[in-house]
């Protein structure tokens, strides 16, 4: 089911039970008229890419409230573990709300199971995401999350009714994905370094913010994720520097 139809479904099911939750009508990508009750959201453009030797995730960091750019500087990465690491579209209240659940559990895990596995919170996320949309008040978010464990690296896209799906290549989510997936399809290879991942992600983020009107923001934010190094931030001069590169070409 496709994000739009997961939010439809959504609120015929509110409506049939009566329920009345003020703001409720909130698209993953992208923003109707008005502001959304004052709902700050992230229409916006997530990537994640599986390289040879870690994970790739870029994001934009526009945020929003119906036609208002409410911020520039949003952060759509976040670590919930120092191997692991979401990107954030949607509803930004319940995204920040699921993240700091799934930190604390998370915490709790490690202490009783003491091998945490990129699988064990990807399955964790959605139960949480499955037990909200199954009790009518879903959190409207998809969520794109990479780690690394003793098993390697992974990439796993999570969507508002909970599922969890493996990627083998790369995966994305956002008003603006339609356009950074042209990038990643035509220069995405298999086995790709993580240099070279970081700069297809950044072209790709690069791509939707000058053609999509919800993605955009000053920067554009990347992580990697490596067994060695955990979950480690691309300096912004150097991502600057890959955008000025990409735009002499």
């Amino acid at each position: 089911m496709l994000n739009s139809e997961l939010i439809t479904d959504a609120k015929n099911r509110n409506a049939q039970t009566g329920f009345l939750r003020t703001g409720f009508s909130v698209k993953l990508s992208g923003a109707e008229g008005g502001h959304e009750n004052g709902k700050l959201k992230t229409g916006t453009t997530t990537v994640g890419l599986v390289c040879r030797d870690g994970i790739v995730l870029a994001t934009d960091n526009k945020a929003t409230m119906g036609h208002l750019i409410a911020s520039k500087t949003t952060k759509k990465i976040l670590e919930v573990s120092p191997k692991m690491a979401v990107t954030i579209a949607g509803d930004v209240g319940d995204a920040q709300a699921v993240v700091r659940l799934l930190r604390a559990e998370l915490r709790l895990y490690a202490l009783s199971e003491k091998t945490l596995t990129v699988k064990a919170a990807a399955t964790l996320l959605g139960n949480i995401l499955r037990d909200a949309y199954k009790s009518w008040m879903p959190e409207m978010i998809q969520l794109i999350l990479g780690g690394a464990d003793d098993r390697g690296v992974l990439l796993y896209s999570i969507t508002a009714d909970g599922a969890v799906m493996i990627e083998d290549d790369y995966t994305f989510s956002g008003s603006g994905s339609v356009i950074a997936i042209g990038v990643l399809e035509d220069a995405y290879k298999k086995d790709m370094p993580v240099d070279d991942g970081v700069k297809l992600a950044v072209r790709a983020i690069k791509a939707a913010r000058e053609r999509d009107v919800y993605t955009g923001g000053k920067d554009i934010n990347v992580v990697t994720i490596t067994q060695k190094d955990g979950v480690k931030w691309v300096p912004q001069d150097k991502i600057n520097a890959f955008i000025k590169e990409s735009d002499k070409k």
